[in-house]
């Protein structure tokens, strides 16, 4: 039986640029992926590509979204602004970890110019197995939202 593959949303700014396309050159073989841009290193408004991502997953036409920009603030507050996404900023492992198993983020926020391509790489792949655990965390994210 094959296992349906992830569908991710992808989205940058020019800051996360090179970080997107190298990921997708290594793993867009992996996962079903829409790259929603940048398409280049010219300097463009992050917010034009966290819309876009933000939608995709708070439809669930894509599983999962990832966006990557020079400090990841911007992004996670843009994408924040959906009902459901719950995007997290996350620089480590054990922040991508958590952000799945305990806060059930569906958008991981990637501060490129603070982490190495290699932390991302670990990073994106913990967010994408790890598993909501549920449970007690299911009454905090109903009590998070206004």
């Amino acid at each position: 039986m094959n296992k349906k593959k992830l569908t991710i949303a992808l989205g940058s700014d020019h800051a996360g640029y090179l970080y997107k396309k190298q990921w997708l050159t290594k793993y867009s073989a992996d996962y079903t992926v829409q790259d929603f841009g940048a398409h280049t290193t010219k300097r463009v408004d992050y917010p034009d590509f966290a819309h876009v991502v933000a939608q995709g997953v708070q439809t669930h036409t894509y599983d999962y979204g990832i966006l990557l920009c020079g400090s990841g603030n911007g992004m996670a507050m843009t994408a924040n602004q959906y009902s459901g996404v719950r995007a997290a900023l996350c620089w480590n492992e054990t922040t991508a970890i958590l952000a799945r198993q305990h806060n059930d983020a569906r958008i991981l926020c990637v501060p490129t110019r603070f982490i190495s391509f290699e932390l991302f790489e670990i990073m994106a792949q913990h967010f994408l197995t790890t598993d909501f655990e549920g449970g007690r965390h299911i009454a905090r994210i109903k009590s998070a939202y206004i």
